[in-house]
Protein backbone atom coordinates (compact mmCIF):
# COMPACT_ATOMS: atom_id res chain seq x y z
CA UNK A 1 0.00 0.00 0.00
CA UNK A 2 1.12 3.53 -0.72
CA UNK A 3 2.14 5.51 2.38
CA UNK A 4 0.68 8.94 1.76
CA UNK A 5 2.53 11.37 4.02
CA UNK A 6 1.77 15.06 4.36
CA UNK A 7 4.75 16.80 2.74
CA UNK A 8 4.39 20.13 4.56
CA UNK A 9 4.63 21.08 8.23
CA UNK A 10 1.97 23.45 9.53
CA UNK A 11 2.48 27.04 8.38
CA UNK A 12 1.20 29.25 11.20
CA UNK A 13 2.19 32.91 11.59
CA UNK A 14 2.94 34.04 15.14
CA UNK A 15 -0.25 36.09 15.51
CA UNK A 16 -2.57 33.87 13.46
CA UNK A 17 -6.28 34.29 14.24
CA UNK A 18 -7.58 31.80 11.64
CA UNK A 19 -6.43 28.30 10.75
CA UNK A 20 -7.27 26.61 7.43
CA UNK A 21 -7.56 22.84 7.84
CA UNK A 22 -8.05 20.23 5.12
CA UNK A 23 -6.86 16.63 4.84
CA UNK A 24 -3.88 15.88 2.53
CA UNK A 25 -2.54 17.24 -0.76
CA UNK A 26 -2.53 14.81 -3.71
CA UNK A 27 0.00 11.93 -3.55
CA UNK A 28 2.29 13.54 -6.15
CA UNK A 29 3.17 16.17 -3.53
CA UNK A 30 4.44 13.36 -1.29
CA UNK A 31 6.55 11.82 -4.04
CA UNK A 32 7.68 15.20 -5.40
CA UNK A 33 6.43 14.48 -8.92
CA UNK A 34 4.69 17.82 -9.40
CA UNK A 35 2.87 18.83 -12.55
CA UNK A 36 3.31 22.03 -14.51
CA UNK A 37 1.25 24.69 -12.74
CA UNK A 38 1.57 23.10 -9.29
CA UNK A 39 2.96 25.24 -6.46
CA UNK A 40 5.19 23.39 -3.97
CA UNK A 41 3.19 24.61 -0.98
CA UNK A 42 0.01 23.89 0.96
CA UNK A 43 -3.01 23.67 -1.39
CA UNK A 44 -0.64 24.05 -4.32
CA UNK A 45 -2.31 21.57 -6.69
CA UNK A 46 -3.08 23.12 -10.04
CA UNK A 47 -6.46 21.37 -9.84
CA UNK A 48 -7.35 22.86 -6.46
CA UNK A 49 -9.40 26.00 -6.07
CA UNK A 50 -8.47 27.38 -2.64
CA UNK A 51 -5.76 29.76 -3.81
CA UNK A 52 -7.82 30.75 -6.84
CA UNK A 53 -10.68 31.73 -4.53
CA UNK A 54 -8.32 33.58 -2.15
CA UNK A 55 -6.78 35.28 -5.18
CA UNK A 56 -10.23 36.54 -6.21
CA UNK A 57 -11.20 37.68 -2.70
CA UNK A 58 -8.00 39.64 -2.06
CA UNK A 59 -7.00 40.51 -5.66
CA UNK A 60 -3.49 39.09 -5.19
CA UNK A 61 -2.47 38.31 -8.79
CA UNK A 62 -0.82 35.08 -7.66
CA UNK A 63 1.53 33.01 -9.78
CA UNK A 64 0.55 29.38 -10.43
CA UNK A 65 3.89 27.75 -11.12
CA UNK A 66 6.52 25.62 -9.39
CA UNK A 67 8.75 28.51 -8.33
CA UNK A 68 10.07 30.07 -5.12
CA UNK A 69 8.25 33.28 -6.04
CA UNK A 70 4.87 31.52 -6.08
CA UNK A 71 5.59 30.07 -2.62
CA UNK A 72 6.74 33.44 -1.28
CA UNK A 73 3.54 35.14 -2.48
CA UNK A 74 1.42 32.70 -0.52
CA UNK A 75 3.54 32.85 2.62
CA UNK A 76 3.49 36.66 2.54
CA UNK A 77 -0.29 36.67 2.19
CA UNK A 78 -0.79 34.31 5.14
CA UNK A 79 1.58 36.30 7.38
CA UNK A 80 0.01 39.65 6.46
CA UNK A 81 -3.52 38.37 7.10
CA UNK A 82 -2.77 36.30 10.24
CA UNK A 83 -3.96 33.07 8.62
CA UNK A 84 -2.33 29.69 9.25
CA UNK A 85 -2.62 26.32 7.52
CA UNK A 86 -2.53 23.02 9.39
CA UNK A 87 -4.27 20.04 7.82
CA UNK A 88 -5.94 17.38 9.94
CA UNK A 89 -4.07 14.35 8.54
CA UNK A 90 -0.39 13.53 9.01
CA UNK A 91 -0.43 10.36 6.91
CA UNK A 92 -2.55 7.49 5.63
CA UNK A 93 -2.30 4.32 3.55
CA UNK A 94 -3.85 3.92 0.12
CA UNK A 95 -4.54 0.90 -2.06
CA UNK A 96 -5.22 3.18 -5.02
CA UNK A 97 -2.86 6.13 -5.42
CA UNK A 98 -5.25 9.06 -5.77
CA UNK A 99 -6.46 12.06 -3.77
CA UNK A 100 -9.80 10.60 -2.68
CA UNK A 101 -10.67 11.26 0.96
CA UNK A 102 -12.68 8.02 1.07
CA UNK A 103 -9.61 6.07 -0.06
CA UNK A 104 -7.65 6.95 3.07
CA UNK A 105 -6.90 4.02 5.41
CA UNK A 106 -4.92 3.72 8.66
CA UNK A 107 -5.17 7.47 9.09
CA UNK A 108 -2.76 9.21 11.45
CA UNK A 109 -4.20 12.52 12.60
CA UNK A 110 -2.39 15.72 13.43
CA UNK A 111 -3.20 16.90 16.94
CA UNK A 112 -4.91 20.21 16.24
CA UNK A 113 -5.74 20.61 19.92
CA UNK A 114 -2.02 20.79 20.73
CA UNK A 115 -1.63 23.21 17.82
CA UNK A 116 -4.39 25.45 19.18
CA UNK A 117 -2.84 25.42 22.64
CA UNK A 118 0.49 26.42 21.13
CA UNK A 119 -1.13 29.30 19.22
CA UNK A 120 -3.52 31.02 21.65
CA UNK A 121 -4.50 33.81 19.21
CA UNK A 122 -6.33 31.42 16.86
CA UNK A 123 -10.07 31.80 17.26
CA UNK A 124 -11.45 30.29 14.04
CA UNK A 125 -10.87 26.99 12.25
CA UNK A 126 -11.77 27.05 8.55
CA UNK A 127 -12.36 23.49 7.35
CA UNK A 128 -12.05 22.99 3.58
CA UNK A 129 -14.87 20.47 3.66
CA UNK A 130 -17.51 19.13 5.98
CA UNK A 131 -18.42 16.17 8.16
CA UNK A 132 -18.71 13.56 5.42
CA UNK A 133 -16.53 10.49 6.00
CA UNK A 134 -12.82 11.36 6.01
CA UNK A 135 -13.50 15.06 5.59
CA UNK A 136 -11.63 17.60 7.75
CA UNK A 137 -14.55 18.25 10.12
CA UNK A 138 -15.08 14.49 10.41
CA UNK A 139 -11.47 13.97 11.53
CA UNK A 140 -11.56 16.94 13.88
CA UNK A 141 -14.63 15.52 15.59
CA UNK A 142 -12.72 12.27 16.14
CA UNK A 143 -9.90 14.24 17.75
CA UNK A 144 -12.32 16.17 19.98
CA UNK A 145 -13.67 12.88 21.35
CA UNK A 146 -10.17 11.98 22.57
CA UNK A 147 -10.17 15.21 24.58
CA UNK A 148 -13.80 14.83 25.69
CA UNK A 149 -14.73 18.03 23.86
CA UNK A 150 -17.88 18.66 21.80
CA UNK A 151 -18.99 21.03 19.07
CA UNK A 152 -22.04 23.23 19.60
CA UNK A 153 -24.11 24.08 16.52
CA UNK A 154 -24.26 27.81 15.74
CA UNK A 155 -25.48 27.68 12.12
CA UNK A 156 -26.62 24.46 10.46
CA UNK A 157 -26.82 25.72 6.88
CA UNK A 158 -23.82 25.47 4.56
CA UNK A 159 -21.28 26.68 5.54
CA UNK A 160 -21.98 25.09 8.93
CA UNK A 161 -20.64 26.93 11.96
CA UNK A 162 -19.87 25.36 15.34
CA UNK A 163 -18.18 26.42 18.57
CA UNK A 164 -16.25 24.66 21.29
CA UNK A 165 -14.44 25.75 24.42
CA UNK A 166 -10.78 24.91 24.92
CA UNK A 167 -9.25 25.84 28.28
CA UNK A 168 -11.87 28.54 28.71
CA UNK A 169 -11.27 29.90 25.20
CA UNK A 170 -14.13 30.03 22.68
CA UNK A 171 -13.16 28.76 19.23
CA UNK A 172 -15.38 28.77 16.12
CA UNK A 173 -15.26 26.20 13.33
CA UNK A 174 -16.58 26.86 9.84
CA UNK A 175 -17.05 24.00 7.35
CA UNK A 176 -16.66 25.64 3.96
CA UNK A 177 -17.66 24.08 0.66
CA UNK A 178 -14.63 22.08 -0.47
CA UNK A 179 -12.32 23.87 -2.95
CA UNK A 180 -12.24 20.87 -5.27
CA UNK A 181 -13.91 20.11 -8.56
CA UNK A 182 -15.75 17.18 -7.01
CA UNK A 183 -17.78 19.61 -4.87
CA UNK A 184 -19.19 21.45 -7.88
CA UNK A 185 -22.13 19.07 -8.19
CA UNK A 186 -23.12 19.74 -4.58
CA UNK A 187 -22.91 23.48 -5.21
CA UNK A 188 -25.09 23.12 -8.28
CA UNK A 189 -27.85 21.55 -6.20
CA UNK A 190 -27.90 24.35 -3.61
CA UNK A 191 -30.94 26.63 -3.75
CA UNK A 192 -28.87 29.77 -3.18
CA UNK A 193 -26.60 28.91 -6.09
CA UNK A 194 -29.62 28.26 -8.34
CA UNK A 195 -31.09 31.66 -7.42
CA UNK A 196 -27.82 33.50 -8.04
CA UNK A 197 -27.32 31.64 -11.31
CA UNK A 198 -30.82 32.64 -12.40
CA UNK A 199 -30.05 36.28 -11.67
CA UNK A 200 -26.75 36.08 -13.54
CA UNK A 201 -26.28 33.19 -16.03
CA UNK A 202 -22.50 33.79 -15.99
CA UNK A 203 -22.30 33.14 -12.23
CA UNK A 204 -20.27 29.96 -11.62
CA UNK A 205 -19.12 27.66 -8.82
CA UNK A 206 -15.92 29.63 -8.19
CA UNK A 207 -17.97 32.82 -7.85
CA UNK A 208 -20.12 30.99 -5.32
CA UNK A 209 -17.09 29.98 -3.28
CA UNK A 210 -15.72 33.53 -3.42
CA UNK A 211 -18.95 34.81 -1.88
CA UNK A 212 -18.89 32.13 0.80
CA UNK A 213 -15.19 32.27 1.68
CA UNK A 214 -14.96 36.08 1.64
CA UNK A 215 -17.15 36.41 4.73
CA UNK A 216 -14.90 34.23 6.86
CA UNK A 217 -11.51 35.13 5.41
CA UNK A 218 -11.99 38.88 5.78
CA UNK A 219 -13.67 39.03 9.19
CA UNK A 220 -11.53 39.81 12.25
Amino acid sequence: MFHHKHPYPPFIPENATKLIAGTLPPPRFTTGELKEGDVDFCYGSRDGLLWKVIDEVFELDLKYETTAEAIRQREDFLIKNNIGICDTVESCRREKIDASDLGMQEVELRDLIKVLRKHPTIKTLLFTGGNSKNGPEFFFRKLLKLYDLKLKVIANDVPRVHQFVLDGRLINTVSLTAPSGSANRAIGSMQLYKELKKQNPEFNTIDFRVLQYRQFLEED
